[in-house]
């Protein structure tokens, strides 16, 4: 299995890092160790080596076929489900590795940085690009987002990672955080939301 995330996937979350309104010239593509996946509503272990670690609120896509190279016009047929997930972010790490250039692998793949909800048929949806999502943490919306601000849309990714990786069943794509997020910390309760539909729920130790 391999987790692929996107980065700067949402204008106003680029202004929050950056400062200013952009879209990267091409999808910002990284990926996460398999075993930073948590799921099954285990607990997250806030790491002692980053003085801040922030939450990043994303629709997870599922890989449900085999495929290289494909078309963006077929791209849909490659994915079967959806849910909310967390792309747990070392900001400090982050901070650093961006100024001096260096790879993201710590700062975005350490153990449990990638959380996952229970997923939800596609067919549940109308349009894939139009779900709306948020986070709260005890109790307060911190984070909300909608499908429809994607600079690129889902198959738009689909189509652009299979040209350099295979993609395979059970795959997951994390496609990118919108604007709001945020350090999280010991004893928070989180509780994810597609829609109506509460997917996701664990607590920070």
């Amino acid at each position: 299995m391999k987790i692929f995330a996107v980065g700067m996937n949402y204008a106003q979350h680029n202004k929050e890092l950056d400062g200013a309104l952009y879209k990267p010239e091409q999808p910002v593509i990284f990926t996460k160790a398999d075993s930073s996946l948590l799921k099954d509503r285990k607990p997250f272990f806030i790491p002692d080596w980053s003085h801040q670690v922030d939450y990043e609120t994303e629709l997870v896509v599922r890989i449900s076929r085999l495929g290289k190279s494909i078309p963006e016009r077929f791209a849909y047929r490659y994915y079967d489900a959806v849910t909310v997930g967390i792309d747990f972010t070392a900001r400090d790490w982050q901070r650093e590795a961006r100024d001096k250039g260096l790879p993201w692998e710590i700062c975005k793949g350490f153990d449990g940085s990638a959380v996952i909800g229970e997923w939800v048929d596609k067919e549940k949806f109308r349009d894939i690009q139009a779900i709306h999502f948020h986070l709260d943490i005890n109790g307060k919306t911190v984070q909300e987002g909608c499908t429809s601000d994607m600079l690129y849309k889902v198959d738009e990714l689909v189509s652009y990672i299979s040209k350099f990786f295979t993609l395979k069943t059970g795959d997951l794509l994390y496609t990118g955080t919108p604007v709001g997020v945020g350090p999280v910390h010991i004893d928070d309760h989180l509780e994810g939301w597609l829609e109506d539909r509460k997917v996701l729920e664990f607590n920070c130790k």
